[in-house]
């Protein structure tokens, strides 16, 4: 019986970086002149010598949808896809991956403009952040600005760098160092530097990283990493999750890289916000009813760093049928609206959280049936500040919180409701 052999790999996709040919592996330039297809942007199509024979395709605008189709246009002959660095780093490799399969690719990756830029500057990195604004909106490198971090921002064209130093100004990091590093690793590699305050440099190569040493500005509203940001980092009408209370929220509701939130009545956004400020991948849908806060609540998020956040104008719990199904939900106003526990606790998978917060006599009697119908964490929140009292001091008691956690079971024939939070 002839023993079966490995399919070979549909597609080889090839790293490559400003140095062109003469940067390339053996094994990478094989790949290349074996190739009957070559498929890459324009300028990197151009840097391959006439030896690489193959029928030149460029990408198309927008490249992702455009994928598959032009993979299964050439179906059956030996394709080569180059990339800028390396494929999988913010590269082309990961829509080959979800398109075909890991199995059916073979990768020869390039050093990264990443690896490039922080051997150029003298940064590890394991300690460097990188951003990347490359088909994403500028305003994601917002949750990134703290105090002496040092961030790469892989750059979407020549205009990249002074967007990079506006945002900066606008959000209290002027003093903060700027190195624009162009074409690394070819012939033409150049340095521009500055501050984002007194940057002035025209725009330059297309093909550039921003590297960019945070220093704040005298009296700049300072931004933790954690829940429980100042109340003055938000734009609102007074419907606002106040800072400790949503500090102690955050807490319960417990963010985990990868997840989504359902925060209902958004308000300010402030929960939602914060939820995915947490991790890059974390996300979340914020449900509010007034056109007016849901606009706030998009300014808020932008500013804030994280626009990827979703606003649905509308009624909860009309307008959540066609919402993706959620692992936390917080529902910090509306509770009730008829329907609205009931339809979020059906929405939740097993093992998923529910977190309840609300200041009225009859919200709260709401939250104590449920409490003793689902088990779960009920708690009294209440916070005090401390305020003149003629040429005293003394004590400022806000509103009460009440507020009802509680876990689905994942099990819900033999197991019983569990609190949501970590200590329970």
């Amino acid at each position: 019986m002839t023993p079966e052999h490995p399919r070979p790999p549909a597609v080889t996709v090839v790293g490559i970086g400003a140095d062109g040919w003469a940067g390339l592996t053996g094994p990478a330039r094989a790949a290349l002149t074996d190739a009957q297809v070559l498929i890459g942007a324009d300028r990197q199509l151009g840097l391959l010598p006439p030896r690489c024979a193959g029928t030149r395709v460029p990408w198309p605008s927008p490249l992702r949808p455009a994928v598959p189709g032009l993979l299964a246009a050439h179906a059956g002959r030996r394709i080569a896809v180059l990339a800028s660095g390396d494929p999988m780093f913010y590269g082309i490799g990961r829509a080959l991956t979800e398109v075909l399969g890991a199995e059916r690719l073979h990768v020869l990756p390039h050093p990264s403009s990443v690896s490039y830029a922080c051997a150029r500057i003298g940064w590890p990195l394991e300690d460097t952040e990188v951003v990347t604004l490359v088909g994403r909106p500028a305003a994601r490198l917002a949750a990134a600005l703290h105090e002496g971090r040092r961030l790469l921002v892989l750059s979407a064209d020549a205009t990249t760098p002074a967007t990079v130093a506006a945002l900066l100004r606008d959000h209290g990091f002027g003093p903060s160092r700027i190195r624009v590093l162009e074409q690394l690793g070819g012939e033409d590699e150049a340095c521009a530097e500055g501050t984002a305050d007194t940057w002035d440099h025209p725009a330059g190569d297309p093909l550039n990283v921003v590297a960019v040493e945070c220093r704040t500005a005298p009296g700049a509203l300072r931004l933790g990493a954690v829940p429980g940001l100042p109340d003055e980092a938000y734009a609102h009408d007074g419907q606002l999750t106040k800072r400790h209370v949503r500090a102690a929220t955050l807490g319960v509701l417990a963010p985990a890289p990868g997840e989504l939130l359902w925060d209902i009545g958004g308000g300010s956004g402030s929960i939602a916000i914060e939820w995915m400020r947490v991790h890059p991948s974390c996300r979340a849908v914020t449900v509010e009813r007034d056109p007016v806060r849901a606009a706030r609540i998009t300014a808020n998020a932008d500013r804030l760093g994280v626009p990827g956040l979703r606003v649905v104008t509308g009624r909860a719990p009309g307008c959540l049928d066609q919402l993706p199904t959620p692992d936390a939900v917080f529902i910090g106003g509306g509770l009730t609206a008829p329907g609205l526990l009931d339809t979020c606790l059906t929405a939740l998978p097993a093992g998923g959280r529910l977190v309840a917060n609300t200041v009225t006599l009859e919200s709260e009697a709401l939250l104590a049936a449920r409490h003793k119908a689902h088990g779960g964490e009920l708690v009294r929140l209440a916070v005090a500040h401390a305020v003149p009292v003629g040429t005293f001091t003394g004590w400022r008691q806000a509103m009460p919180v009440t507020q009802w956690s509680v876990r689905k079971p994942t099990d819900t024939a033999t197991a019983p409701a569990q609190p949501s939070g970590d200590d329970r």
